[in-house]
């Protein structure tokens, strides 16, 4: 997908659009760039909060319904991974709508699209409805999980690299959080409406999705520098690096929405909680993970992506063990302990993968003998297309996830085999990791990223991409 001409966007395009942008020149930052990056910032985030709302709707939806809507363990944890695997999807083509239609632009509609799904599900939440209608409803959640791909696509390019672990952390745990905060939306409505009253969850959200698409309306902006690159887009699909990233994204982000979706069902239906009983623990664990999530990137810019990011496999590798044991022995507090710990890694772990992105193709354009301004732009230009395959591929894990558990509830009643094969991929995780971007090389050995950097023979060194 092309977009038109800046010279023609500009002549034919409604709205507000930015002309130049360069937040690498630190003079252009201060004057204007940083007040212009935050106040699209604040409300991206305002955005992306609702679309993944909107996204996570059926992890709660599942809540209020009883034994009386036909529907075991196994059927209500596929109603979460087709939402799941249909926002994936929709991060693809969300991430090429900003250059064609404009951040500002892009974000309007992505918010109001968001009513297609609650308007759909107000109508179809009653016992009696046929399985295939939910499944149906279900698919069309998926579109609040595009909303991450925009807007994260977008603020990429409003920030210098300094910035962009910061920023791009901010914007996507802000998002990220719309997954706790509409589940203590449901469990507000629970413990005040009682289990049967799931349109009043819906009515609440209506009109802060109406208001989320007026504000980006009028106080966000489009950048005309920002243009579809087909041959960025093919280049990233052929960096193995894209794919090695995904991987890891997989484990971070993949964890945190799969988890957030089957949290309150694993309490159901292992632990043999109430819908309010799941409901009151439910939303702390996605909570505190979408809190810490700039905190990773903070982390990443300080200490580099890379670094960080293995700490953080090795920490959810721990987690999971306990969550093992305490699922074997029935114990829920201890059980709770790993699971919020699994969480708040996970959160982690998003901020710094993400930070790893641009790294990673500035590192490459530094490799290449660019600099200044030159090796920005290098790096903007494929981070970008970068950005939203990796989210997308990244948000399959949340499908995984969910099929696991379906699968193992399925077979053994309980989640215990589905955490066994969650712990040995983190494991791998950490070996990607370690390997590809913190493994010290020897001259001529072949091996890792540094050997083309002319070091003497026999001495260690740092590989291209420590650094990000």
């Amino acid at each position: 997908m092309t977009g038109p001409a800046p010279a023609a966007r500009a002549r034919t395009a409604s709205g507000r659009w930015i002309e130049e942008w360069d937040p690498e020149d630190e003079r252009f930052w201060a004057e204007k760039g940083e007040r212009v990056a935050r106040r699209n910032l604040a409300f991206s985030i305002l955005s992306e909060h609702i679309g993944f709302s909107i996204w996570s709707l059926w992890s709660v939806l599942v809540l209020f319904m009883g034994p009386e809507y036909g529907i075991d363990a196994a059927g209500k944890f596929f109603l979460v991974s087709v939402a799941t695997l249909v926002g994936a999807i929709a991060r693809v083509p969300y991430t090429f709508a900003v250059a064609r239609f404009g951040g500002r632009n892009w974000t309007v509609v992505s918010a109001a699209l968001l009513l297609l799904p609650t308007a759909a599900a107000w109508v179809v939440m009653e016992p009696g409805t046929s399985y295939t209608t939910f499944l149906l409803v279900a698919v069309l959640t998926g579109v609040g999980g595009g909303n991450f791909a925009s807007s994260m696509t977008n603020i990429n390019s409003f920030f210098p690299l300094r910035k962009k672990g910061w920023a791009l952390g901010l914007n996507a745990g802000g998002g990220n959080i719309g997954v706790p905060v509409i589940q203590l939306a449901g469990l507000l409505v629970i413990a005040t409406a009682g289990d049967g009253s799931p349109r009043v969850l819906l009515a609440v959200y209506a009109p802060l999705i109406v208001v989320a698409a007026a504000l980006a309306w009028r106080y966000m902006d489009n950048l005309l520098t920002v243009t579809n690159d087909t041959g960025a887009a093919l280049a990233s699909v052929r960096d193995g690096h894209t794919w090695i990233m995904s991987f890891l994204y997989i484990g971070t982000f993949g964890s945190f929405i799969g988890y957030s979706f089957a949290f309150g069902l694993v309490l159901q239906n292992q632990f043999d909680r109430t819908p309010l009983q799941a409901a009151s623990i439910t939303f702390l664990g996605p909570l505190l993970g979408s809190l810490v999530r700039p905190v990773g990137g903070a982390l990443a810019d300080r200490w580099g992506g890379a670094r960080i990011t293995l700490y953080t496999f090795l920490g959810m590798a721990a987690a999971t063990g306990v969550v093992i044991l305490a699922s074997q022995r029935a114990s829920l507090p201890v059980f709770l302990v790993g699971f919020i710990a699994l969480f708040v890694l996970t959160g982690l772990g998003n901020g710094s993968t993400y930070k790893m992105i641009p790294g990673i193709h500035h590192a490459k354009a530094r490799a290449l003998g660019l600099r200044g301004e030159e090796a920005a732009a290098y790096g903007r230009r494929l981070s970008g297309a970068a950005i939203g395959l990796i989210g997308a591929v990244g948000a399959l894990g949340g499908l995984g996830i969910n099929l696991a558990f379906r699968q193992s509830f399925l077979t053994s009643g309980t989640g215990t085999a589905a955490f066994v094969t969650f712990l040995a991929f983190y494991v791998l995780c950490c070996l990607v990791t370690w390997a590809v971007y913190l493994r010290g090389t020897r001259t001529g050995t072949g091996s890792g990223t540094g050997a083309a950097h002319g070091d003497p023979a026999g001495q260690r060194q740092q590989p291209a991409y420590a650094g990000v």
